[in-house]
């Protein structure tokens, strides 16, 4: 399994577009879970942003093992 904490670089708060450059999810999937109440956000004046615990909680809980047959 990847481990996300060494992966996404250190930093309290990512905003949308940041999450983006990471390559780990598009902004329009991420405005979804939000919507959908799937993911917590912090707003900071108009712009959401997104812990870095959250988003490895996210992307560890929703991420699958892939099994050989």
């Amino acid at each position: 399994m990847i481990n996300y904490d060494k992966e996404i670089p250190y930093g309290i708060l990512f905003n949308l577009r940041e999450i983006e450059d990471m390559n780990l999810i598009k902004m329009d999937m991420a405005k979804k879970l939000i919507m959908n109440g799937e993911i917590e956000t912090v707003r900071i004046g108009a712009k959401l942003h997104i812990a870095r615990a959250i988003l490895i909680q996210y992307l560890e809980n929703n991420t699958t093992e892939v099994r050989d047959k």
